[in-house]
């Protein structure tokens, strides 16, 4: 089944081109079945170029999904226009008499701000507080990882001056888990941060489980005891050619950065990067929206308060 998108949103164009199967309201409301309603919190400057990452990500399953875009009111995007915001995109308000199957929220270019001093943190931990209640799983994904572990678990990120820069190989750790189920025992996965988070403060933590991890890069999927939430640093969800235009901005802006490890071939910047983690990122976000929310979220939204904790 398709996922269930405006036609008049960008990526329903660019999805259409791939071949990628999409659906409009009208067909939608035909379906005998109740599709998955997941909300996705874009915290990231480019909307429009997250926005058709995760969307692309999502389609990959049998599953009819229907997506509500999420944005901060106390923030306004200075990288999208204002048009594409307020077209697309609801505020919390807009959204919090509702409750979904699942929700994603995306990274944010804030890592070396403490988190008090977002000007959305308030607003991101209402929403963290009230999808306790209203969403069934959630997939935090680097910097909405390491803030949502920060705010629910105490748990502290520490920063570094080398970037964790390229892709990198990854093992799982716990094989029988759902999420990771069909996994390569190594599988690649694109990083781009100054952070890492301690394997041993998530060992130590009795309501979480470290699933994935990388020798290089480090913790990499951590998922709550209940298996309801999950808390990723890399980027599954990256075309090709994000990691070079990150490169490609870091140097116009004359930063010590070091060419993207296990990237462009021979390491050469003018060679076309390889794209080797497609398979899984499609493999991640299947599993998470099959095994983890299809199969087990109520079919009655209004059940969730029975899943609290």
């Amino acid at each position: 089944m398709p996922i269930n998108i405006p036609s008049s949103l960008p990526a329903a164009t660019t999805l259409e081109n791939e071949n990628i199967f999409i659906m409009n309201q009208e067909r939608a409301d035909k379906q005998d079945i109740r599709p998955l309603k997941i909300l996705l919190l874009n915290l990231m400057p480019k909307k429009v170029e997250t926005e058709t990452q995760i969307l692309r990500l999502l389609s990959n399953s049998p599953l009819q999904v229907d997506i509500e875009l999420l944005q901060t009111a106390s923030h306004v995007s200075k990288n999208t226009p204002q048009t594409h915001m307020l077209k697309f995109y609801k505020n919390f308000e807009d959204i919090k008499t509702q409750r979904f199957d699942g929700m994603i929220v995306t990274g944010a270019p804030l890592e070396n701000m403490e988190f008090e001093d977002v000007d959305y943190w308030q607003e991101l931990t209402t929403i963290f507080d009230w999808a306790k209640h209203n969403v069934f799983s959630t997939l935090n994904i680097c910097w909405g990882a390491i803030a949502a572990l920060y705010y629910q678990y105490g748990i502290k990120r520490k920063l570094q001056e080398e970037k964790i820069f390229g892709i990198f190989p990854h093992s799982v750790l716990i094989p029988n888990h759902p999420l990771v189920r069909g996994f390569d025992e190594t599988f690649y996965v694109p990083h781009s941060r100054y952070f890492y988070i301690p394997a041993q403060e998530i060992d130590e933590n009795p309501n979480l489980d470290l699933l994935t991890v990388s020798h290089l890069s480090g913790v990499h999927i951590i998922a709550s005891k209940n298996g309801r939430d999950f808390f990723i640093t890399g980027h599954s969800e990256y075309d090709r050619d994000t990691l070079a235009n990150e490169y490609q901005r870091d140097m116009d802006k004359g930063l010590n950065i070091l060419v993207p490890y296990n990237y462009f071939p021979n390491d050469d910047p003018n060679e076309t990067p390889r794209f080797i983690w497609r398979s899984h990122a499609n493999l991640l976000f299947s599993n998470w929206l099959n095994y983890v929310v299809y199969q087990n979220t109520p079919y009655d939204l209004k059940e969730l308060d029975l899943y609290h904790g």
